[in-house]
């Protein structure tokens, strides 16, 4: 039997449209063999840090046997006949083409966050829309499958519109180069009140993508477009297209699935494509170019306007060493070392570096001065022991964790909110 992994797959994150739960999709993957999983939801990359966080921490079990899982960070993003920044014209409604994206390692990943986040912030019309601008300048480190029968190609060849697609696949072949996958995929619908009109036609649009493959020298895989976990799940995930779309199970106008969307084993996809092994081959093939990353970032928040009388970042900077800020940020709050340095290299690392450092200490610095006096205020002054050393833990803690600022800000915005409702109030 031929190894496969699954490259097309809607979670819960292609809201109302999905029904797979992540932790379900990742360990029904590991249960059947499989040495990977994508994760690549219509238009956003909201599951990720859910996807990644949970495959890491299965890897530390899966350690223990020798074995490792590997997920692979994707979308499948709608591609806009023009540009994405084109809405104005009703003959560009429903016009969207389905493309699969997937990250080969860290550059492929940033790039990808770019693609998307523009398709939000730019291309929103009804869907969010990149375009083949955006994939020209953001496609390194991507690795692309033509999608669907919503693709751009899948749609040319249904349309019979067969030199176009071949130019279209020939153009992003130019693209991605090794990088760009023929994608067949095979819903034969085999119960009533299902999508029996899919199978032909993507018999019709494989037959060609195949002679394509031949043609142009570029390789297949196969993917069976997963929105539910199981196959008793599909009448669950009809119900959920009905609050999607606003009708119900009875509707002769509602929009079916197949019902075969659901996250086939590898036996499974063995029968559907046991005479394209190739197709099988190419899902793995993909999966070992993936690269190993971390998607963790230290936290990024807005400055907050600390008054220049306090001090500065760049006062901060020539007063204190890299040393100094090593010590004060690895240790606990009374200056005790209790962590390795390896640890601490960790941490430092974690929160941006040195430079990060010092805006970290400056923003900390100025909430304990507001803190402590405030304390003088709710508790008297001098402040009691007790109350001193809880505020000292708290303080270091937010400090060590890179979130002073956070909490200048939710300050600032409280006491303004408590000055409008108390006129007069002041935070003191």
């Amino acid at each position: 039997m031929q190894e496969f992994v699954h490259l097309h797959v809607h979670t819960q994150y292609s809201l109302l449209d999905g029904q797979t739960n992540i932790k379900k999709l990742v360990d029904k993957a590991i249960a059947d063999g499989m040495r990977g999983v994508a994760v690549t939801d219509h238009g956003n990359m909201m599951g990720i840090k859910e996807f990644k966080n949970y495959c890491d921490k299965v890897n530390d079990k899966l350690k223990e046997e020798g074995k490792h899982f590997k997920p692979i960070i994707g979308c499948e993003v709608y591609v806009a006949p023009r540009r994405k920044e084109q809405r104005d014209s009703k003959e560009l409604d429903g016009a969207n083409y389905h493309l699969i994206l997937l990250a080969k390692n860290e550059k492929g990943y940033h790039n990808l966050i770019k693609i998307v986040s523009r398709a939000w912030m730019d291309g929103f019309y009804s869907h969010p829309r990149t375009d083949k601008y955006d994939l020209e300048k953001y496609h390194e480190g991507i690795i692309c499958c033509s999608a669907c029968l919503g693709g751009e190609v899948p749609k040319l060849i249904t349309a019979g519109k067969i030199d176009e697609a071949e130019k279209v696949v020939q153009w992003f072949h130019n693209l991605f180069g090794e990088d760009y996958y023929l994608e067949l995929q095979r819903h034969k619908a085999t119960v009533p009140n299902a999508n029996h009109e899919a199978f032909p036609l993507q018999q019709n649009v494989n037959r060609h993508l195949i002679e394509m493959s031949q043609k142009f020298g570029i390789k297949m895989v196969c993917t069976n477009d997963v929105h539910f976990l199981d196959e008793e799940n599909a009448d669950a995930h009809e119900l959920l297209i009905c609050l999607s779309t606003g009708r119900t199970p009875d509707d002769p106008n509602l929009m079916r699935y197949s019902k075969q969307e659901w996250f086939k084993t590898t036996q499974e996809m063995n029968a559907l494509f046991e005479d394209v092994p190739e197709a099988l081959q190419g899902t793995v093939e993909i999966l070992d170019k993936v690269e190993e990353y971390s998607i963790n970032h230290p936290p990024i928040m807005p400055n907050f306007a600390i008054p220049v009388e306090f001090g500065t970042e760049e006062e901060y900077r020539q007063r204190l060493t890299e040393e100094d800020l090593f010590k004060e940020f690895t240790c606990n709050e009374h200056g005790e070392t209790v962590m390795s340095k390896e640890d601490a290299d960790k941490k430092i690392k974690k929160l941006g570096g040195y430079d990060k450092l010092y805006r970290i200490k400056l923003e900390a610095d100025y909430l304990a001065e507001l803190t402590f006096k405030g304390a003088k205020v709710r508790y008297g002054d001098p402040i009691p022991e007790s109350v001193m050393e809880q505020l000292k833990f708290e303080l270091h803690i937010m400090k060590t964790m890179g979130f002073p600022g956070y909490f200048l800000i939710v300050q600032d915005f409280i006491n303004a909110a408590r000055t409008c409702i108390l006129p007069g109030y002041h935070s003191d």
